[in-house]
């Protein structure tokens, strides 16, 4: 449930893995193109499910001498103990990428390589005393591995880095205007805990009627749910169990090197612009231009961990705008726009940053939205079709499909277990009614009547969502998130606070159609390991809870140790924030605080996204594996470009490792990624518990130009 770029399960992955979303985000542990290589490198057949023709590629047949526990069995206390520290460190991570740069990969092989060796070490632990009761099966793994990604999405689809932040008056004071208190809520623990519980329930809800139809009856392929399954299904087997060890000991070794790594970079970042991480590795003046390279394991880490085609995308994207566009604007700097305008307002320089991408996210998020419509309701019209007629043999009999050993199996337990439809509707009702009685308290101008329309709409939206999911591993939440900043912030008007509302209608549709897709993915994943559908569902509202707890409290920690996160420049920018903020005063207030030439070229880039997709699916796969994607270059029209000379490094080294020897780093190249990112990132929280405790590094390393250092040195001898 997290989740937007992807690798496969084992290290490949997908170009399409990359959602329309504010982030490069996705679901799960595979791409689109990337289920094969995970299985294989798990030592598990790509073909397990059955070659249709016997059984020599089936999973199922080396599990049957293993009893599958019952659902209650499959929920141990140590599964969610384990789950719950993995998910106070993961959504430590999803916060710091969130609030950086928002491209956020898959995290799921790191959860469940850990989830399984800490569950391997206390039952070994157990085993020696004589004390072992119940032994660690792949379907307690799939409980796991469904409850830290729940608690983790949270820190994600909570809108931290997007909508929820983007309420403030920190990111209310760098937009064009609606700065003022009816367009402004700050952060605080106890609201956003209660906005959480509020609206992340109930899409887990909207769907569970529907599971038997969607994985059952029309099989939807759910690449990514898919991908997740045979991990684990390849973890449980002797050979995949030595190759996850070895996995393991590979992260554990980045892991240290990495948290060291940012240990020691601290000591030199005791001032403004100091340290590593301002490195003018390409010169000062490319370092004015924000390329750079600033040493950052993170980054290095996402890059070996995205596709190939989204770090050049990213690279381009930077070189195109901060090499080019951005310095031929500022030439006319008092033509254009204000001279004597700041480069951080909205109306002068940074605006034409900001609205640009925007325009780039919006053109490439419609594309995929109508792409993924029409497969959806091809798919669904030609799955009616074919569950309404029976093929006939010779002599007029129904010929009915050959079920495989495997098939069979998986369906019998599948609907062994049935989550009650009273529970679902009752569950549906209640959370709805809960949440247009009481988010009205929270945001005054979210009137009961907008929630209302929402939940009534949700369900379908949902359907859609979860079924375009199965088929393209393709979530259009943040979509129909953006489409309801522009629909109720509309509705609700300048006058009645509809920036705030139209975020917080953001908030609320994102939840339900996220949320309910992944439950789906996750339902796939429990079908193909045999975890109880029952089990799982309660798996993914443990972990849901936990996130809406543990995600607001990482944030707040954020939010109180840094004093400058959401400026633009700082550490911590939020640039999806500042972003999500001027869509919406977009859709109330339509184009009139733009600056000058500005609509001309949002609707140029706008143009340019759609016609750059509908190129790469016209063209031949082998072409369009070399076109860039759109989204992918909208991220550093705003931010800058050193993160994407990080990723880029990374990919150099994974395609130069991938060219000495494939296997091993398709094997080992996740789990060298997910260390250097899981290390980095964990030392965010001794950083930030010494900035809370006033603790401040001794030394600030700075680089000047030889001139300006001879003007310090100057002052200084005098």
């Amino acid at each position: 449930m997290a989740p937007h770029t992807t690798a496969a399960a084992g290290g490949g992955g997908g170009e399409e893995a990359l959602e329309e979303a504010s982030t490069l985000r996705h679901r799960h542990s595979a791409a689109k193109d990337g289920g094969e290589e995970g299985q294989a490198n798990n030592g598990v057949a790509a073909a397990a499910d059955d070659d249709g023709e016997g059984n020599a590629l089936s999973v199922e047949r080396a599990f049957a001498d293993q009893a599958v526990p019952s659902w209650r069995e499959q929920l141990t206390v140590r599964a969610f103990v384990v789950s719950f520290f993995l998910a106070i460190m993961f959504s430590v991570i999803v916060m710091k990428l969130n609030l950086t740069t928002g491209i956020i990969p898959s995290l799921n092989v790191s959860a469940g390589l850990l989830g399984f060796f800490f569950v391997r070490l206390w039952t070994a632990a157990i085993e020696r005393v004589g004390l072992l009761r119940q032994p660690f099966t792949r379907q307690e793994n799939t409980v796991i591995q469904t409850c830290v990604v729940a608690a983790y999405d949270i820190a994600f689809s909570g809108g931290f880095g997007t909508y929820l932040f983007g309420m403030s008056e920190t990111i209310a004071k760098q937009a064009t205007e609606a700065d003022n208190p009816q367009n402004v809520k700050n952060p605080h623990i106890g609201w956003m805990i209660g906005f959480l519980f509020l609206v992340s329930f109930i899409g887990l809800f909207a769907l569970v009627p529907l599971r038997k139809v969607m994985i059952v009856d029309y099989k939807l392929t759910y690449p990514s749910g898919t991908a997740t399954a045979y991990l684990i299904n390849g973890f449980h087997t002797p050979e995949g169990a030595k190759l996850a060890k070895k996995q393991v000991k590979t992260l554990g070794k980045f892991f240290l090197m990495s948290f060291l790594w940012g240990f020691f970079q601290w000591f030199y970042t005791g001032g403004d612009n100091c340290g590593f991480q301002n490195f003018p590795t390409l010169g000062l003046q490319a370092y004015k231009n924000k390329f750079y390279f600033d040493f950052s394991p993170t980054y290095v880490g996402v890059g070996m961990i995205c596709p190939h085609i989204v770090n050049v995308s990213v690279l381009l994207g930077g070189i195109l705008s901060w090499g080019i566009m951005w310095p031929l604007i500022g030439n006319q700097k008092g033509n254009w726009y204000d001279a004597s305008l700041p480069e951080s307002s909205l109306h002068g320089l940074q605006g034409y940053r900001v609205f640009i991408s925007i325009a780039i996210i919006l053109g490439d998020g419609l594309y995929n939205f109508v792409k993924v419509l029409i497969r959806t309701t091809a798919g669904f019209i030609s799955m009616m079709k074919k569950n309404s007629t029976l093929p006939v043999s010779n002599n007029g009999s129904p010929i009915t499909e050959g079920v495989s050993f495997d098939d069979e199996r998986r369906r019998d337990l599948f609907l062994k277990d049935q989550i009650p439809r009273s529970v679902a509707y009752g569950g549906y009702v209640a959370v709805a009614a809960i949440s247009i009685g009481t988010l009205p308290q929270v945001f005054p101008q979210l009137k009961w009547y907008y929630i209302l329309v929402a939940y009534i709409f949700a369900p379908v939206l949902a359907f859609c969502n979860a079924y375009g999911t199965g088929l393209t591993d393709w979530s259009l939440a943040s979509t129909y998130g953006k489409l309801a900043i522009f629909i109720f912030g509309a509705w609700a008007g300048a006058s009645n606070g509809g920036v705030l509302v139209g975020l917080a209608a953001c908030g609320v549709m994102m939840s339900i159609v996220s949320t309910a897709a992944d439950l789906m993915q996750d339902l796939k994943t429990g079908y193909l390991t045999l975890a109880s559908p029952r089990s799982m569902f309660i798996s993914q509202v443990i972990g849901t809870a936990m996130g809406c707890v543990i995600a607001p409290c990482v944030f707040w920690l954020f939010y109180k140790a840094f004093a400058d996160i959401g400026l633009s420049g700082s550490e911590y920018p939020a640039p999806y924030a500042i972003v999500y903020r001027n869509m919406a005063i977009l859709g109330v207030d339509g184009f009139s605080s733009l600056p000058k030439n500005c609509l001309t070229l949002c609707y140029i880039f706008f143009a340019a996204a759609i016609v750059v997709n509908l190129v790469r699916d016209l063209v031949p796969k082998k072409v369009a594996r070399f076109i860039p994607l759109p989204m992918a270059m909208a991220i550093p029209f705003y931010l800058g470009s050193f993160f994407a000379i990080d990723m880029f490094i990374g990919t150099v080294i994974l395609f130069a490792w991938e060219t000495i020897n494939k296997a091993k780093a398709n094997a080992f190249a996740p789990a060298v990624a997910s260390g250097l990112i899981c290390g980095d990132g964990i030392w965010t929280l001794p950083q930030s518990i010494l900035a809370l405790a006033k603790v401040k590094p001794p030394i600030c390393m700075k680089f000047l130009s030889r001139s300006v250092n001879a003007q310090v040195d100057g002052f200084l001898g005098s």
